[in-house]
């Protein structure tokens, strides 16, 4: 008799524990419970101890933390008809448990899934340049859509991302050849300039010189000093020539001021005359 009461009491307790364990929940603080009872959304519990009516009452858990989700890679025909490979990041979380319970079956799947073809869509109307150049511009219109279309369903997508483009390889060099061919335009236009700029200073020094002769002397040992401290061997002297003009004239002696000039001759010319001149006197002087 006494062991059948025992064995009644054992029995009772683990009934007892088993409809406890069924009828008491602890939600964290970023989850919240969805309740049926008998079917029926009744409210939203949560966070901490829930009470549940076993048997009639259901709840199914929801967490409100942000969730990461990566878009798998998709093949996409940019407007331009470049195929090019993309991977995406999206960032969203659950704002209404009642919807995202009630209103979608798996709101996770549903995400990812609208996540994918607004990828295709949206990127599928951009140029590849701008895929490239105006990423952020893009991030904002694939949040904008996806954010739209999950809204009925309690989820609130907060970023989206573009992580990767994969470009074929024989447009990657068609790239670095428009690339090469825009720094080789750019560093002819900067020569260019610069020789604007050069051309247009020695004309505003040539005036300065032709104002004032004495100018261009003192540029010719500006010039000297230069080349002598860098240590040279040869030093070229720029001889004017002025200082040499009288060893080149011969002939009489030059008429008064007033008399016609005689007609100009090249430096070599007069360099071979002078030369012929001076033989006879050296050849005297030897004898």
């Amino acid at each position: 008799m006494l062991i059948t009461i025992a064995l009644v009491v054992i029995v009772v307790a683990l009934l007892a524990v088993i409809v406890a364990s069924a009828a008491v929940r602890v939600l964290r603080e970023y989850e919240r419970g969805v309740l049926f009872r008998l079917g029926r959304l009744v409210d939203l519990r949560g966070p901490g101890l829930v009470l549940l009516i076993p048997a009639v009452d259901r709840m199914v858990r929801v967490s409100l933390r942000t969730v990461t989700l990566n878009v798998p890679m998709q093949e996409v025909i940019t407007r331009d008809n470049v195929p090019v490979k993309v991977t995406a990041v999206a960032y969203f979380r659950v704002v209404d448990a009642n919807r995202a319970i009630v209103g979608v079956e798996d709101y996770f799947a549903a995400t990812s899934q609208i996540a994918q073809t607004t990828l295709r869509s949206i990127l599928g109307k951009a140029e590849l340049d701008s895929l490239l150049a105006e990423r952020e511009r893009l991030n904002e219109d694939l949040q904008k859509v996806i954010d739209q279309q999950t809204e009925p369903w309690g989820v609130k997508v907060t970023t989206v991302e573009i992580k990767d483009v994969e470009i074929p390889r024989d447009m990657q060099r068609a790239i670095a050849r428009q690339a090469e061919a825009e720094r080789e335009r750019r560093a002819k236009i900067i020569n260019a300039e610069a020789e604007y700029q050069a051309s247009t200073k020695l004309a505003a020094a040539a005036d300065v010189i032709s104002r004032n002769p004495t100018t261009l002397q003192l540029r010719y040992l500006q010039t000297l000093g230069e080349m002598g401290g860098e240590n040279n061997s040869t030093v070229v002297f720029p001889l004017p020539l002025d200082l040499v003009r009288p060893f080149l004239r011969t002939g009489p002696a030059p008429e008064p001021e007033h008399a016609a000039l005689p007609p100009a001759r090249t430096d070599m010319d007069a360099l071979i005359s002078a030369w012929m001149s001076l033989q006879p006197d050296a050849q005297r002087a030897g004898k």
